[in-house]
């Protein structure tokens, strides 16, 4: 059993008390309590993972169908981090909700805690984001309702689902174009003494779905698929290592299908890499009926340990991959491998707990910009904002965290929203309102959406250097009308940038716009930034000189979008 981690107190949603004193509780959340007995538990007396997502997928498809008032059936999973096993006689709390619905869609939010029953204590296991799609009724398509956050986490959740969702749309084809340009650079497969043949941990087992396998729908349980995948897997990973192991990661994965009661369910497996301390199973689910073809449901990725009894990650056997498609797998497991750290390194981490300058490459583009964005929609989402003072109609405020200073900037100006982010979102036309803008030049266009920059600004006393900073802006239009414009600005790294002896590198952890059109010619504009002392040249304690700055820039801000409201946007957006 691995050592606990943090107390789900601080994990939770802290209590809202309405105006009729009743606690409010999200009408979509649905919580499961289940006792981990000896039924549920494999031979080393741990909750087999496959249960727990049984678990899971139930409850989230509760979730689901209480929001939209149908039978649902789940569409995809995203990365799941286990982070800790189960023990018998421990309690699992599994809480899910809906954080957002979209036309027919929605994501479903799922929080895993242990219970310990003879200290009280609990502690976080697992946190899952899990599509459904609402089944079609006689009427036709279902049109979900809305949902309303009502406290400061739905609202972050509820935020950052759009992005998730972006993310999520674009992940098959990103994952493919990277496969195919880190394979490309990797060459012929290692060979190391004593390897093991891949083919000795191939498995492939058969399920008849029944009606216990099944919903209300007739359709086979996604976490039921999910469970037989989990299965055969660890069958595979355990022919490698002779050992039990123990399920890490599961990568984000659709269902490509549906299945039904009276399906045969060919579940295969096979170990595709193993590393120093970890290796890659990939699993397929096809389903098939009578005589007629096998029809692809599902494929998955999962990642393996195997632990001493300290609890530390063994040193793992390698393997020989078989000719041709298994050679593939080897060099494909390489890449996702990478690909992998780079999610979790810059998704998964806490905000604080993420490097001020990633690297960036075209392999880490679509995390950092998630990251990116994500940030400044949970500065949005903060509500304990400081007012320090206002000034020609703009207001400042403040907000210490965590030895972090951030700032906040309000205005309206009497344009429109679009013609606003089009000319706030080129950072080479930022230095014709704001003084602390020296230069600015396009290093890179990643794409539509992302642009990188190198800006310069000036120096701050006789003799001192100025600052010059190498930035990713990420720019988003709004999903539907209760989202904003957003433009995010974060420092990178770059292999042909690096600093120089006539600037100070400086570092932009968190910084950007939000903006709201609240009418057809008047836009509020929100500026934001989360950096440590001494990151930009303006930062200082001085309250007076804060708002001097600040209130001199953005007036300067207001004049230059209301002088070129009627202009076209630059060609480079």
């Amino acid at each position: 059993m691995m050592s606990e981690g943090e107390d789900v107190d601080t994990l939770l949603d802290p209590l809202i008390i309405q105006e009729s004193g009743e606690v409010y509780r999200n009408p979509t959340e649905v919580k499961m309590s289940q006792i981990v007995l000896p039924c549920h538990a494999n031979h080393c007396g741990e909750l087999s993972v496959g249960q727990l997502l049984k678990w899971m997928d139930s409850t989230a498809c509760l979730s689901a169908e209480r929001h939209a008032g149908c039978s649902c059936i789940t569409a995809s999973v995203d990365d799941i981090h286990f982070e800790h096993t189960i023990g018998l006689g421990k309690v699992v709390n599994i809480i899910a909700k809906v954080n957002r619905a979209f036309t027919s869609s929605m994501e479903v939010g799922i929080q895993v805690n242990c219970e310990d029953l003879y200290t009280a204590r609990q502690w976080k296991v697992c946190q899952a984001f899990a599509t459904f799609v609402a089944r079609r009724t006689e009427a036709g398509k279902v049109q979900l309702k809305q949902v309303s956050p009502h406290s400061q986490m739905e609202q972050m959740e509820y935020s950052l689902a759009a992005e998730r969702r972006r993310m999520r749309l674009i992940h098959a084809e990103i994952i493919t174009d990277l496969l195919s340009s880190s394979t490309a650079q990797l060459g012929e497969c290692q060979e190391y003494q004593g390897a093991v043949a891949a083919e000795r941990t191939r498995v492939e087992s058969v399920e008849l779905v029944l009606p216990p396998h099944a919903n209300h729908q007739v359709s086979t349980f996604g976490g039921q698929i999910m469970a037989w995948m989990e299965n055969v897997a660890t069958i595979a990973a355990s022919r490698l290592c002779n050992a039990h192991p123990t399920l890490r990661t599961i990568d984000m994965f659709h269902f490509r299908g549906p299945s039904h009661i009276g399906d045969r369910l060919v579940l295969k497996a096979i170990v595709n890499n193993a590393f120093k301390h970890s290796m890659e199973v990939g699993v397929c689910a096809e389903a098939y009926q009578g005589g007629e073809p096998l029809r692809h449901i599902n494929s998955a990725f999962m990642t393996f340990e195997v632990l001493d009894s300290d609890g530390k990650p063994r040193t793992l056997p390698r393997i020989r991959p078989e000719p041709v498609d298994g050679k593939r797998r080897y060099q494909e497991a390489v890449a996702r491998k990478k690909i992998r750290l780079d999610r979790k390194y810059i998704i998964s981490c806490k905000q604080t707990e993420v490097p001020l300058s990633v690297p960036w490459d075209p392999s880490n583009q679509i995390y950092l910009s998630y990251n990116n964005v994500s940030a400044l929609k949970l500065m949005d989402t903060r509500s304990n904002w400081v007012l320090a003072c206002e000034k020609n109609k703009v207001r400042l405020y403040t907000l210490e965290e965590n030895h972090m200073l951030c700032f906040k900037v309000e205005m309206h100006v009497n344009v429109a929203a679009e013609q606003t982010f089009h000319l706030l979102s080129d950072l080479r036309r930022r230095k014709e309102w704001d003084p602390h803008y020296d230069e600015c030049e396009v290093i890179h266009q990643a794409d539509e959406d992302d642009t990188l920059y190198r800006v310069a600004t000036p120096s701050v006393g006789k003799g001192a250097k100025g600052k010059d900073f190498i930035l990713l802006a990420s720019r988003r239009k709004p999903f539907d009308a209760r989202d904003p414009y957003l433009i995010a600005l974060r420092s990178v790294t770059m292999p042909t940038h690096p600093p120089t002896v006539d600037y100070t590198r400086g570092e932009v952890l968190c910084a950007g716009f939000t903006i709201w059109e609240e009418s057809s010619s008047v836009t509020k504009i929100t500026y934001y930034n989360q950096a440590t002392p001494g990151v930009l040249p303006y930062i200082s304690t001085d309250i007076a000189g804060l708002s001097s700055s600040f209130s001199s820039a953005f007036s300067a801000c207001s004049h230059f979008l209301e002088a070129n409201k009627d202009s076209l946007p630059a060609s480079v957006l």
